[in-house]
């Protein structure tokens, strides 16, 4: 889970715990590919587009495929869709604000 806004970030964690999910939660973009270096059994990511630092979650989702394409990867923004060409094809895209249900559904599905 990455997502800069903590409270947005402790919500989303707590919903996916309580599905079954085990979450890794990181502020930025770094700390989200520390994580994953640390963690080789990840087996997606969620992440917010706009985000602080050197790494917006667009390059986030790019560089966590060209690393890991096994990676299932979900996208969520509240200022509209990526155009195509932003996102590796395997991923997925959602808007904010998104239903926690949704999110749950997608993340299992992306993750089976």
């Amino acid at each position: 889970m990455v997502e800069d806004e903590w409270v947005v970030r402790l919500f989303a964690c707590d919903l996916l715990e309580r599905a079954g999910f085990v979450v890794l939660e990181a502020g930025d973009a770094e700390q989200a590919l520390e994580e994953l270096d640390a963690h080789p059994d990840v087996r997606g990511l969620f992440t917010d587009v706009n985000m602080p630092g050197s790494m917006d979650g667009l390059a986030l989702a790019r560089c966590v495929h060209a690393r890991r394409p096994d990676i299932a990867l979900l996208v969520v923004s509240g200022r509209g869709p990526p155009g195509l060409d932003e996102l590796p094809s395997s991923a997925s895209f959602m808007a904010k604000p998104y239903e926690a249900g949704d999110m749950v559904r997608r993340l299992r599905l992306m993750t089976a």
